[in-house]
């Protein structure tokens, strides 16, 4: 496939919302060439900078980034396709204002997958294991609107922070009790 057209088929990507795909995401949308034709297209789109890795098997068109602090959200959804991922520990008790130091660049989430860190061109992502059965966790997190992946409330994010056994000292015991008592659950 011509550069060209590959860029017009991100592009047409990009317009609808996605900048993040996977391999096997790019293998369908240029899915008119042969293996060693799409190989080569992709390798000449990393190449040109038209398209980056972000981790294993995952590509981001970064013209086609929105810029809204979610896309190393969409990053992680990629990386852990097929799992179910939520923000959560230090991130959404930072997003909830538990925790006065905001992780800048770095997402910690917990997943049904497995439990890895991926370094991306856009941040840090830190996947931690749960057990934990879909409707426990679908009860336990709330769904921002725009937002790729679901976040854990305060209370879930604080019980995922001591099960997991992290540093609970940073987060600030008195702000969590008053989120809490704001929304109402307890």
């Amino acid at each position: 496939m011509q550069q060209i057209d590959a860029l017009k088929i991100l592009t047409e990507q990009a317009a609808s919302g996605r900048a993040v795909f996977t391999r096997r995401d790019l293998e369908r949308m240029f899915r008119a060439d042969r293996p060693a034709a799409r190989a080569a297209t992709l390798k000449r789109l990393v190449q040109s900078d038209w398209l980056r890795p972000a981790a294993r098997g995952v590509y981001v068109y970064p013209a086609g980034l929105r810029n809204d602090g979610y896309d190393l959200e969409r990053i992680a959804r990629a990386i852990r396709r097929g799992d179910y991922s939520y923000v959560s520990l230090e991130s959404a008790l930072s997003e909830w204002g538990a925790i006065s130091q905001v992780p800048m660049g770095y997402l910690t989430l917990m997943t049904t997958g497995r439990k890895g860190v991926f370094q991306t061109p856009l941040g840090t992502i830190e996947f931690t294991h749960t057990a934990r059965p879909l409707e426990a966790i679908l009860a336990a997190t709330v769904s921002p609107p725009d937002r790729p992946l679901r976040l854990a409330t305060p209370e879930a994010a604080w019980r995922d922070l001591k099960r997991v056994g992290r540093n609970c000292n940073m987060v600030d015991h008195q702000v969590l009790e008053e989120i809490i008592d704001e929304r109402g659950v307890g």
